[in-house]
């Protein structure tokens, strides 16, 4: 077992994101966080000068994974297919295979925590929560730029704006599951958006030749 007092740190992370996910960030107290991880005050400054240092330690944490889970879905899309659009069809695919297993509404997301009081952060901070969202913008805009390319869409696409739609309908679909207390509404709402790539990229000159026909 570690005895750098990663884990204790790591316990105080947990701690924290899941309070916030409860309660808000302003909702969160230190007193909180020791009762629920069993340590000292002294011991929380050990390794967080503030509240406001676990916050962006914390949502540093939580972009790391974030993007890790990104990109590794990206990769396994790229190594199931060299199709630019199944890619992307997959991509999506993967997500909603791993929301489509919940059987409790998923705690949320600790980005829109955040966003929901922005005023309680710092620039850095703020910054942090846009740099990730802008990378999510990238990664998909280039797989829908490339499936664009080869598969023209049946209607003009604004791929940036496409590419933040996968984060609405999946930030959406948390809100919406918490609040219905449905745990499969995320998973088909995925779905949802998955079918409608699939129509926007269909091929267009499929009516033409049955009209032909």
């Amino acid at each position: 077992m570690p005895k750098d007092g990663s884990a204790t740190r790591d316990s105080i992370l947990d701690a924290a994101q899941s309070l916030i996910l409860d309660r808000g960030f302003s909702g969160m107290s230190l007193d909180d966080i020791v009762k629920q991880v069993g340590i000292t005050k002294g011991a929380f400054f050990y390794h967080f000068k503030s509240k406001n240092d676990l916050g962006k330690a914390l949502i540093r944490r939580f972009a790391e994974l974030d993007s890790r889970s990104y990109e590794e879905s990206c990769a396994r899309a790229e190594k199931l297919s060299r199709d630019p659009l199944q890619q992307l069809l997959i991509f999506i695919g993967l997500f909603e295979e791993m929301f489509e297993g919940l059987t409790e509404p998923y705690p949320g997301c600790l980005f829109a925590s955040y966003i929901y009081e922005l005023q309680q952060f710092d620039s850095a901070t703020k910054k942090m929560i846009a740099d990730s969202f802008t990378r999510w913008r990238t990664l998909l805009k280039e797989k829908i730029d490339a499936a664009v390319k080869q598969y023209p869409p049946r209607i003009a696409v604004d791929t940036a704006s496409l590419a933040d739609a996968f984060t609405v309908v999946l930030e959406g679909a948390f809100i919406t599951a918490k609040a219905l207390d449905e745990p499969k509404v995320i998973a088909k709402q995925l779905h949802h958006f998955k079918n409608y790539i699939e129509l926007l990229f269909s091929d267009r000159a499929g009516p033409a030749r049955k009209a032909r026909a």
